[in-house]
């Protein structure tokens, strides 16, 4: 018997500024494309779901984005 492991979950694009890592998301499973957004000075962190026609826009303003998306 063979197994096959697929990769669910794809970093489509990632970046880092000033100690904020923020990478956009694929689940290859369910279709669901998120932004998650990590803090390493305070260490906080959140992932947001997004609708794939807004992913860029998320993905290069996730406060910005969070805050209309009411998150």
């Amino acid at each position: 018997m063979s197994t096959t492991t697929d990769i669910e979950v794809q970093e489509l694009d990632c970046r880092t500024n000033d100690g904020i890592h923020v990478a956009l998301l694929w689940n290859s499973h369910t279709g669901r494309v998120s932004v998650a957004v990590e803090d390493e000075r305070s260490g906080e962190s959140f992932e947001l779901d997004v609708d794939s026609a807004d992913a860029l826009t998320a993905f290069h303003h996730p406060y910005a984005y969070a805050e209309a998306a009411g998150a």
